[in-house]
Order: C-alpha cells, then sequence, then structure tokens
C-alpha cells in the first residue's frame, strides 16, 4: 500500500506557521519573478476574485477590499519546512519518494491493512505537530489510485483529511466521486475523448476496455487505466532521477539599461544553476543565454534574443560557465532597450563519472574542482554568495527580484529567527 501525502495550501501554510494571526484568514504568495499570484490558501480561493497567475497590480483593488495578505515568494524558508515535512515521514517509513516540494509517497506496505486508517492519523497529526503544516492523505495499493484518493480525502471535510481505499467498494465509491479533470495523469485533450466515449466519470474511465484505452490514449493511458483498476504499475523511488536540463529565467525589480547590472545578474543566475549542478553530480555540455524586454509594456520597443554555446567539455565549473555565459551575452545585448528578463539554461547534462575529455585537453588550474568545492563549502557554512566571483558585483539591489513582502527565513538565518513579541516579525 502506497500513502500520499500532500500538503494544503503548502506556501500559504508556511506563511501561516510564523503568523497565527492570519489562521482562518485569506493569504496569497507572488512570485518574485513578476508578481504574480502562484498560491492561495483556501480562504483566498474561496473569494473566486483572485484568480492563480494573475499580476498583482490587476487585482490589487480586490485583495485590499477582501483584507488578503500577501507574501513575496520565501523559498528559503519553504524548503526547509519541506525537508522538516519529509523527516517526519521517514519516521513512518524507511522508503519515501519525494515527489515534489510538498506532496511524497509514503510506503506504508509494511503495517496491517486494519492498521493503516490509524497510521495515517498518525502521520497527519505528527507533521502538523513538528512542523504546524496541515496534510492531506491518501492511501491506495497504486500510486495513481492514492493520487485520488487524497484529493478526496482533503474534498471531503467527514474525511478529516484521511482516506484508505482498502476495499473495492471504497474503489468503486472514489472512482465514482472523481470528475475525469481530476485524474492524476488525464489531461484536457484526453479528457474530452474519453467523454466523446459517454464516460462521466474516474469510475467509467476505469471501466473502458484496455484496448480502446491502449489505442486512443498509448501506454501512458494504459498504464493510468491499469493502476485505476488496483493493477500496480508505478514503482516507488527512493531517489530522484538527476535532472537533464537545469535554469533559471528571472525578472528584474525594475527595467535595466545598464550592461554591466545585466552582467552582474547574468553571473549572479549561472553561480545559482552551477550550484544545483554540482549538487546532483553533473556537468553541462551546452549553456544558453536569453535577454529580453517587456513584452507587456506596448510603448517601448521589443526585443529577445537567445544564444547557445557549446562547451568544449563538459563542466560544473562555476568560474567557467560565468566565462562563457558572459560571452554570449555581450554577442546578444544590444543598446538602447529596457531590459526586464535574463535567462540561463544549462543543457545536456552528463554524470561526473561519465566525462569524456578531448585527448588534449587540460584543466586550468583555476578551474580545478577544488576550487568549487572549496568555494561551496565556505558558502554552506557562512551563508549564500560570502564567497562570489567579482563578476557578480556587490549591487544586487539595483536589479534584485521584487521581495517587498518577503516574510524572514526564520528557520536558516540566524539574524531573522523569530522573536515572541517583536513587532516587525508579526
Amino acid at each position: 500500500m502506497i500513502a500520499l501525502v500532500d500538503c494544503n495550501s503548502f506556501y500559504a501554510s508556511c506563511e501561516q506557521v510564523f503568523r497565527p494571526d492570519l489562521l482562518g484568514k485569506p493569504v496569497v504568495v507572488l512570485s518574485n519573478n513578476d508578481g504574480c499570484v502562484i498560491a492561495a490558501n483556501k480562504e483566498a480561493k474561496a473569494l473566486a476574485h483572485i484568480p492563480m497567475f494573475e499580476p498583482v497590480f490587476k487585482i490589487k483593488q480586490v485583495l485590499q477590499e477582501n483584507n488578503v495578505t500577501c507574501f513575496s515568494s520565501n523559498y528559503t524558508l519553504y524548503a526547509d519546512m519541506s525537508q522538516r515535512v519529509m523527516q517526519t515521514l521517514h519516521k513512518f517509513s524507511p522508503l519515501v519518494e519525494e515527489y515534489s516540494i510538498d506532496e511524497s509517497f509514503v510506503d506504508v506496505s509494511h503495517y496491517h491493512e486494519n492498521e493503516l486508517y490509524e497510521i495515517a492519523t498518525k502521520i497527519r497529526d505528527a507533521v502538523f505537530k513538528n512542523t504546524g503544516i496541515p496534510v492531506g492523505i491518501g492511501i491506495a495499493k497504486t500510486k495513481s489510485l492514492s493520487k485520488v484518493a487524497n484529493k478526496f480525502a482533503k474534498k471531503v471535510t467527514e474525511n478529516k483529511g484521511v482516506f484508505v481505499v482498502d476495499t473495492e467498494e471504497k474503489r468503486k465509491y472514489l472512482l465514482a466521486s472523481t470528475a475525469l479533470k481530476d485524474v492524476w495523469g488525464i489531461g484536457r485533450k484526453h479528457a474530452i475523448r474519453v467523454e466523446k466515449t459517454g464516460a462521466k466519470n474516474a469510475l467509467d474511465f476505469a471501466n473502458l476496455s484496455v484496448a480502446w484505452v491502449r489505442k486512443e490514449l498509448t501506454v501512458v493511458g494504459e498504464r493510468l487505466w491499469r493502476e485505476l483498476n488496483n493493477l500496480p504499475c508505478l514503482e516507488m523511488v527512493s531517489l530522484p532521477d538527476a535532472k537533464k536540463g537545469i535554469g533559471t529565467a528571472k525578472s528584474f525589480g525594475q527595467k535595466l539599461t545598464d550592461y554591466y547590472l545585466i552582467e552582474e545578474a547574468t553571473s549572479y543566475y549561472v553561480a545559482e544553476v552551477a550550484d544545483l549542478l554540482r549538487q546532483q553530480s553533473s556537468a553541462a555540455n551546452c549553456i544558453e543565454v536569453f535577454l529580453q524586454t517587456n513584452f507587456f509594456s506596448k510603448n517601448e520597443n521589443q526585443y529577445f534574443k537567445n544564444i547557445f554555446i557549446t562547451l568544449d567539455s563538459p563542466t560544473n565549473n562555476t568560474i567557467k560557465l560565468t566565462k562563457e555565459a558572459l560571452s554570449g551575452l555581450r554577442k546578444i545585448y544590444k543598446p538602447g532597450y529596457r531590459y526586464k528578463k535574463v535567462g540561463v539554461h544549462l543543457h545536456h547534462l552528463v554524470s561526473e563519472n561519465d566525462l569524456q575529455m578531448s585527448l588534449f585537453h587540460q584543466e586550468h588550474k583555476i578551474e580545478n574542482a577544488h576550487l568549487s568545492k572549496a568555494m561551496d563549502a565556505i558558502n554552506s557554512k557562512y551563508g549564500k554568495n560570502k564567497v562570489k566571483l567579482a563578476t557578480v558585483g556587490n549591487r544586487e539591489k539595483e536589479w534584485a527580484l521584487i521581495k517587498e513582502h518577503r516574510s524572514p527565513r526564520f528557520t536558516t538565518q540566524w539574524d531573522e529567527l523569530l522573536t515572541i513579541g517583536k513587532k516587525d516579525n508579526i
């Protein structure tokens, strides 16, 4: 049996943990990139006038009228809170698949079937006690069924966030109560195709012939069909696959014309993706850099340009990657434009253990792996960017992301710890 543990309105819940005065009140989280709504708690969703991914300036009046509290994204806090949730889950099972920042599959097959509801309740209570984050839990024989069960657990108040599919009757009841669009893995196009057969819910889909599913929805649809019929096809994964590409594309806090500010921002983003590359023990064969203006500004000249740079050998060295990225940036930059965003992407990733160098390849001493490891160790111990390349500069405030509503990083920064009674923290 597999449990799907999903945090409720995760980003907003993380903020409310340290702001108990906001419990039961509408809360939204905005992207630092462009100030769009990327998360909302149930109270904010209930207002119906706050569409997801809507720029905050378009709905500012609605937010004010409904006393909605806004936060800028605090990914440092969210990542740390996520790990605290995962640590709690590992106490209940040796096999936990961290599917995303706010949900995990947990192997509970070592428990007796009669214990599953009690175990799920204990997991729910333990996560809330340890982190303050509310979760929903769905348990079933397959991943897909547990995903559906999780939605049902949170949707129906009487379930109290827990639903266990331990009988055939419960499976049929669950699927009959679930719309096609709410099934994990059925996209809009596939849903339309399925509905043409007369199917109205997930149970109708599960009752279709496997031959039809295989023909119309390919092997992916067949796998889902089997999962909904209690036939496991998706295995638990203890370690996630290494990413095949790593990138970041971020809007500046203000439009930039100064090339050197854009260069500093690019260097900063290269350092970020290079760090991620080293964390998964990979190296990149190609780096892409793009630069663009704000396409929402109707009265300004628009420009977009990207460039791909193939490296002479795979690398995860920040210095090498920054050198190549800035070389590309100089080629695509044009004066006279007000730039809004720069992006850096690493492509064709390979494992560090599988590197194939040129016969005449000679690593420059400054690109030695020991230097990167030393910089990573110092930054890990003393804080992000304590040691950095000179090209990053010291003018981050002039191009940094929009973070005017960001809460303190309560769990990771000594100088931002919550102080009871301090006005700045409430």
